[in-house]
């Protein structure tokens, strides 16, 4: 499969590129700074299956750019990993907010994923056995709402109405689409005290992508990276 997934350089991201070449998948990784390639220069290096795009899925402009030099060497899309994400204003109660805060993590988090999509969409709809799938968070979950978190939460809980919106959208094409909890993971977000590491995290999502895992009967298409659902 041909896979683009964002906010490859680092975190998740990094490891889903990984284990995605691994399987013998072709991986098209785009991150927001060139200057910031980190282990997948090397990985380029040794394997041709690993094509670097810059993209910044907060600017419209640099969405289209890199939708036009993915259209110089590619015909088609399989599937869509929206993995880019912030956190920012973990801490802060209502009271401090930062309301800039509050939009830039929307942009990122939710209109980003919203700008990749409306870019890519043609592409995939040319593919095979084609998936969106959009990286959210428990902290999106209504049911199981906390705070602080604000920023983080709202935006994933907005993923998480796109992913529904996009769902139905898409249903009649067979595009499956589908939010994942990754789970609290040992990354630089997660920090050093997450139970989970992101290479098995990238697995396990691999599993669900290549239909090795059974995914639960679920109303919604919120789920956890084994497939089961998690309350909206």
């Amino acid at each position: 499969m041909r896979i683009l997934i964002t906010g490859a350089n680092r975190g998740l991201g990094l490891q889903l590129a990984k284990v995605g070449l691994e399987r013998g998948h072709e991986i098209i990784a785009s991150l927001r700074d060139f200057n910031q390639k980190g282990e997948l220069e090397s990985i380029q290096q040794h394997n041709s299956n690993l094509t670097l795009i810059k993209m910044d899925v907060s600017n419209d402009q640099s969405v289209s750019d890199a939708k036009l030099e993915f259209d110089q060497h590619f015909s088609s899309l399989d599937v869509i990993m929206n993995n880019a994400a912030i956190l920012l204003e973990r801490d802060q109660n209502i009271e401090e907010l930062s309301f800039e805060s509050v939009l830039k993590s929307l942009d990122v988090n939710t209109v980003g994923p919203m700008r990749v999509v409306q870019a890519f969409l043609d592409s995939l709809r040319a593919g095979s056995n084609q998936q969106i799938i959009n990286i959210s968070s428990e902290a999106g979950s209504l049911t199981h709402s906390y705070s602080p978190d604000y920023s983080y939460g709202i935006s994933k809980a907005a993923l998480n109405m796109f992913s529904e919106k996009l769902n139905v959208y898409l249903r009649k094409e067979n595009i499956l689409v589908y939010s994942i909890h990754p789970g609290w993971m040992k990354t630089d977000m997660g920090g050093t005290k997450a139970p989970l590491n992101p290479y098995e995290t990238a697995c396990h999502l691999f599993d669900l992508l290549e239909k090795k895992k059974k995914i639960e009967k679920q109303d919604f298409i919120f789920m956890d990276y084994n497939g089961a659902a998690m309350d909206i």
